[in-house]
């Protein structure tokens, strides 16, 4: 007997284009499904090997390839599979290892659906050999024969969904015989079949298929028409209950498409579910591009606080690291901030926390005593403070005292670093000396206070420009631009590949919203809003139009301190 093939591929597979994940949203008949088959020495991926695979590449009713080749599974086969696939171990002697046939496979499949009939069992035994071989599994699409068809086939006209089963039902062209391309083949009939049926139902892409698959209520389904009349662009969408209010505000790159998500079996969410229940319509905002939606949905849960979303509905309620208004100030934790304040923090324990490591390095006191102007801090001190007050005891007055508030203030503002320098040597005195739990604790509580400095004086840094234009290269082509004023969003557009961009520029300019900044760290900004522009400023490709102010961090601030963090949170992780 000659050597089996390592696999028949046909000719027209060379000239096949396959889809990738983003293309998915193409008609069923447009995407690329690769079903494959195979036979093995048993029924654990673990402890028994593939003797046989078999695959179809198919494209709108057409066959681009196949592949078809038996395996060496380095072991005899068992008398009960030779009697259910006619495969012996005679027949193996010669053929390909499983590290030979497997680089071809993935080829031959990549960029396709991956389809087999109880998708579980063929998908196990190629990602166990996979990884046996020390390959990488590509992020393959799955999708199950087996669990389409209890999904569009009743029990009445199916009692049974084994291949064998099937195949009489839907008289399949090549009968399945056990052995693996026979049986790819079969379940390539078997395919055609359901999706035939299924698009009598309105499904006509893969996603669209992905959301059939799992059982919706008819309540749930019903409500599809809420989602007809939105565009398939980047935006914010609304559901509104029967008051016309508020529930639930989210964004999408393609409204249509996830919006619609929330009417099929995609949408898992027992809250999600309960919220559409109540909905009655949905509104929509479009947005030029991600950025937009994302700064859109933050005003919008601002504004309305919905009951169903989680995420922060008050941007504003931050905690923040403020010096109090009197002779000798102290570092409180308040709501409220003026220009020398640190934060946001999200809670107050860590606002706590930062506070005082500062009053620590700083030596700023923490006692609460009131004293006047005239008077001194130190001799007076509370005995009640732990550890004593870090001010110390000695006398001071208003304008010694100051010096240690100029620090606060410059290391907050990022004109001054000496105090992380100071704690950097305190954590490496405590190590020479093996106090290797304290050096630790010190470690992560500079960490956590050089972090919040770096978020904070990052952040200031672009709320601190009157103008910015920025622009970042589109997907396809073109430019996306922000202008931003004082930390917001003021308008936002895009130049489509071969629109002249500088026009488009001058138009959003002239059209941004105006901002009037307030006395605040960030001017009146909220910390998501300005968050999401400096990430979007940092992304990949940006690059700044023009400005009104150089676009630039302090020289002594934590931003140089950025990696030292990074390896203190990686080492206490």
């Amino acid at each position: 007997m000659p050597p089996p093939s390592l696999g028949r591929v046909s000719s027209r597979d060379a000239a096949a284009h396959q889809l990738t994940f983003d293309e998915l949203d193409t008609p069923l008949r447009d995407t690329t499904f690769v079903v494959v088959d195979l036979e093995t020495t048993g029924s654990s991926p673990a402890d028994d090997a593939i003797t046989e695979i078999g695959a179809v590449k198919i494209r709108g009713g057409q066959v681009l390839g196949e592949l078809g080749t038996l395996v060496d599974p380095g072991r005899t086969v068992p008398p009960h599979i030779v009697t259910l696939t006619g495969i012996t171990s005679a027949m193996l002697v010669d053929a390909p290892r499983i590290e030979q046939v497997l680089p071809s496979f993935l080829e031959f499949a990549r960029g396709a659906v991956l389809v087999a009939h109880n998708a579980p069992f063929d998908v196990g035994f190629l990602k166990a050999a996979v990884a046996r071989h020390d390959l990488a599994w590509p992020p393959f699409q799955v999708l199950c024969t087996v669990k389409l068809a209890r999904r569009v086939l009743s029990r009445e006209e199916a009692p049974s969904v084994r291949l064998s089963a099937l195949a009489d039902l839907f008289h399949v062209t090549t009968r399945p015989t056990h052995r693996a391309l026979d049986d790819a083949r079969a379940t390539v009939d078997v395919l055609h079949a359901l999706i035939e049926r299924v698009g009598n139902l309105g499904v006509h892409s893969y996603p669209e298929l992905v959301d059939y698959l799992p059982n919706v209520s008819s309540a749930q389904r019903g409500k599809r028409g809420l989602a007809a009349h939105l565009p398939r662009t980047p935006g914010v969408y609304l559901f509104r209950g029967p008051s016309d209010e508020v529930l639930y505000v989210g964004t999408a790159v393609n409204l249509q498409r996830r919006v619609r998500g929330y009417f099929t079996g995609s949408e898992t969410r027992a809250r999600m579910k309960e919220m559409v229940a109540l909905a009655t319509r949905i509104d929509h905002v479009e947005c030029a591009h991600g950025l937009e939606a994302a700064v859109r949905e933050l005003r919008l849960l601002a504004a309305h606080a919905p009951p169903y979303n989680r995420r922060s509905k008050f941007p504003k309620r931050a905690w923040w690291i403020t010096l109090t208004d009197e002779p000798f100030p102290r570092l409180s934790i308040t709501r409220r901030a003026d220009a020398d304040s640190l934060g946001p923090f999200t809670n107050r324990t860590d606002a706590a926390d930062v506070a005082a490591t500062i009053t620590d390095v700083c030596r700023i006191r923490n006692c609460t005593k009131k004293i006047r102007r005239d008077q001194v801090h130190g001799p007076d001190c509370p005995d009640g403070v732990v550890g004593g007050c870090p001010a110390g005891s000695d006398p001071q007055t208003p304008e010694r005292y100051g010096a240690a508030v100029a620090a606060v203030r410059a290391l907050i503002r990022g004109t001054d670093d000496a105090p992380l320098r100071r704690l950097r040597s305190r954590i490496d005195e405590l190590a020479a000396a093996e106090l290797f739990e304290s050096a630790a604790r010190l470690r992560d509580r500079t960490a956590a206070l050089g972090t919040a400095l770096r978020r904070a004086q990052r952040l200031a840094a672009v709320a601190a420009i009157d103008e910015l234009v920025a622009a970042r290269p589109r997907d396809g082509g073109g430019w996306e631009f922000a202008v931003v004023r004082a930390g917001r969003l003021a308008s936002a557009g895009v130049a489509p590949r071969g629109v002249p961009p500088m026009p488009v520029v001058d138009a959003l300019t002239l059209a941004a919203e105006t901002v009037l900044p307030e006395p605040s760290p960030l001017r009146g900004a909220t910390a998501g809003e300005v968050g999401l522009l400096a990430s979007w400023l940092d992304s990949p490709g940006t690059r700044i139009v023009r400005t009104s102010d150089g676009y630039a961090e302090p020289a002594r601030g934590a931003g140089a301190w950025q990696r030292w963090c990074a390896l203190a949170r990686g080492a206490a992780s």
